[in-house]
């Protein structure tokens, strides 16, 4: 029996002998054998397929890559390419975080390069209170006069390899070995001057160097001028000041010693700022590479030295009669 109702679709599930009547709004003569479980002309699922044509959402997925444009081909770097996108992961906290990994190694090499220089300071420090304070070491290098040219000699050699050989200064432990003959050749040759010098002089000279160098150090870390631009007008100093040392080697005299003495001072302290500002790196014109710590100490031990020189000079040639 068929669905002799009104217009419309049969009630739900009503589907007797398995027959519809078709057409428009359920008229229509009804059609034996049609057995499609559901209203025809629709069928289940649609028309079309499951989901209906066009797809789910509509408009279909894209049929390029997701997200739009693909995943940057880069690695993670942020702030440009890569993931993730363009602006980086966190925006400016990134670029800082990047900056503080820069400090950090760079406040790492300073911290190498002042525990380098405070080994060597020691090693100077205690041969000169030996060679000033004990007899016997004074009465000794005294009658081995040779033994200040040998030091020469090798301190000329491992500071001419140190400077001119990266691989040197750079390799491991090979830097430190050049480092520490050099260091005993310099100790050395500075217990051999002082043993001739009054002890009071000799530590009148260590604290007034001590002082000098902790200001200069201080000032170098804080000021806003940036010595490194001079390294020219350095260069060009220190070729006048060992042009006016040889002339001071034939004309003998206190005051050209004190003149001498004293330019030699205010030169090499201007070369201890330069030198530690570039060691800072940062904001200056030049800076020196993280792996060159050995370079930066033995410029700096070298400042300290010729500055304790020229401060005995002096004290030692205001105190002549």
């Amino acid at each position: 029996m068929a669905w002799q109702g009104g217009g419309g679709e049969p009630p739900y599930g009503f589907y007797p002998n398995q027959q519809y009547y078709g057409g428009q709004g359920g008229q229509g003569n009804p059609q034996p054998g049609f057995n499609p479980n559901y209203p025809p002309n629709s069928g289940y699922p649609p028309q079309g397929g499951y989901p209906p044509q066009g797809g789910y959402p509509p408009g279909g997925y894209p049929q390029g890559s997701y997200p739009p444009g693909g995943y940057p081909q880069s690695g993670y770097v942020g702030g440009g390419s890569g993931y993730p996108p363009s602006g980086g992961y966190g925006g400016d906290e990134e670029a800082k975080g990047f900056e503080f990994n820069d400090a950090s190694i760079r406040r790492g090499f300073i911290r190498k390069v002042y525990a380098i220089l405070m080994v060597q300071l020691s090693v100077s420090l205690a041969f000169i209170c030996l060679c000033v304070f004990h007899t016997g070491t004074k009465n000794f290098l005294r009658g081995h006069r040779e033994l200040f040219w040998v030091a020469l000699a090798v301190l000329f050699v491992t500071m001419i390899a140190m400077a001119c050989c990266e691989s040197v200064r750079r390799t491991p432990p090979t830097n430190f070995i050049f480092l520490g003959l050099f260091t005993l050749a310099q100790s050395f040759m500075l217990g051999t001057l002082t043993s001739a010098v009054p002890p009071d002089t000799v530590m009148l000279a260590v604290g007034a160097t001590a002082l000098v160098c902790l200001a200069l150090t201080i000032f170098a870390l804080q000021t806003k001028f940036d010595f490194t631009v001079l390294n020219g007008f350095l260069f060009v100093a220190l070729i006048l000041f060992m042009l006016f040392g040889i002339v001071a080697m034939f004309w003998h005299g206190r005051i050209i010693h004190l003149v001498y003495a004293s330019i030699g001072a205010l030169l090499f302290s201007v070369y201890l700022i330069y030198d530690t500002q570039l060691m800072m790196g940062g904001n200056h014109k030049l800076s020196i590479s993280p792996e060159e710590y050995i370079f930066a100490a033995l410029n700096l031990y070298m400042d300290i030295v010729n500055i304790f020189i020229y401060i005995l000079t002096i004290i030692t040639a205001a105190r002549d009669d």
